[in-house]
């Protein structure tokens, strides 16, 4: 059975419903920025790293040194405490004091962090600056039990996250503007058609007494926004009236089908044009039976006879009644899905049939198997 999803092609009366550019669009700059640190989680039950991993050893040596403890990393031979990645997004604009949520990756060869707690641990963004502090108790989604050869293990105990478990120490610097005063509004989805609508809908909301040069699209991805000075005095609500914008964006026509599922999902304006697509089974069957051969009054009297193995293999070729569906021009994915479905094609041979119809000219669109 085939199952037609999210097919947006339009009737002669029906139009797209426009998008707001707040879901189209991104502004350039604002984006997360990813941070790392090297940490220890402790208070593993025996599951930590072992004796072999000296940067562990090490690293517990330098907790204790910093805490007046002095102690000879030889020494220790304790595999209650891993050492561990972290890593965290700072989100654009974020403020001193705001939590980050984390995720704690096991760097040695501990069996599992479950139940343990990160130690303080430093996040540093790609300038070696330190923007986020980490700490807090380890949630596992899994576990791993062995004992005398057995061994119980769900998921990755080696992979754990700290819900809130950052605080932002320092903001890193969001620049919108660029040094000419212009904003550049990022398409999520570049396309010709679409960004000249975009810079169009600017127009109609900003174009009074501006220059046409003001508002322009760089490239099917990029649009090229210059602020007056009074505007760029008030960002927070020029950014408002740009995201509260709408837009019909153009769709670029796809279809995807899933072979496992038979599910098949199309994307944009998909006409197809007038094709015949004939549907048959051929079915051939090749059986083998091995018969044992024994003349037993031969060999009594001798004369080398002896018992011999002969196959015997029959050919059968069934081949059904074929099928054909005609699809006048204009059908649509849908219309074609419903005459397959009639003719109980399956998954198989649906994309055959798509990729036939997309060889000969009759299906415009991006064809997506999957």
């Amino acid at each position: 059975m085939l199952a037609l999803i999210g097919s947006p092609a339009q009737s002669a009366g029906e139009t797209a419903a426009p998008i707001r550019l707040k879901d189209l669009v991104r502004i350039d700059n604002a984006r997360p920025n990813p941070l790392v640190g090297y940490g220890l989680v402790t208070g593993l039950a025996g599951t930590g790293d072992s004796a072999r991993s000296r940067a562990t050893s090490q690293s517990i040596a330098n907790t204790l040194n910093r805490l007046g403890v002095n102690v000879d990393p030889a020494l220790l031979n304790s595999r209650n405490t891993a050492a561990v990645l972290v890593t965290a997004s700072l989100p654009p604009f974020a403020n001193v004091g705001d939590p980050l949520d984390i995720n704690v990756s096991s760097l040695g060869d501990a069996r599992s962090i479950a139940g343990g707690t990160l130690l303080m641990t430093p996040l540093q963004g790609p300038n070696d600056t330190i923007y986020a502090l980490a700490q807090g108790p380890v949630t596992v989604g899994g576990f791993r039990y062995d004992a005398f050869g057995n061994l119980v293990q769900k998921n990755h105990p080696t992979v754990g996250t700290v819900s809130a478990g950052a605080t932002v120490e320092k903001r890193m610097m969001t620049t919108v503007l660029t040094e000419e005063g212009a904003l550049h509004l990022i398409l999520r989805e570049p396309d010709f058609t679409t960004a000249d609508r975009i810079v169009d809908a600017l127009l109609d909301e900003f174009g009074h007494g501006r220059s046409g040069s003001d508002i322009v699209a760089a490239g099917p991805d990029r649009i090229v926004f210059r602020l007056a000075r009074q505007e760029q005095l008030q960002m927070v609500d020029v950014l408002r009236r740009i995201e509260g914008l709408t837009v019909i964006p153009d769709l670029v026509a796809r279809v995807v089908v899933n072979e496992r599922t038979g599910t098949i999902v199309s994307g944009g304006d998909v006409r197809l044009a007038s094709a015949s697509v004939t549907h048959g089974d051929l079915r051939v069957s090749i059986e083998t039976d091995y018969l044992v051969s024994q003349p037993g009054f031969v060999s009594r009297t001798g004369g080398g006879v002896r018992t011999a193995i002969v196959p015997d293999t029959r050919i059968t070729a069934d081949e059904s009644s074929s099928h054909t569906v005609s699809i006048a021009a204009g059908a649509t994915i849908g219309d074609l899905a419903v005459a397959l479905n009639r003719i109980s094609a399956s998954p198989r041979d649906v994309i055959t049939i798509f990729q036939a119809l997309h060889r000969a000219g009759a299906l415009h669109a991006q064809l997506i198997i999957q």
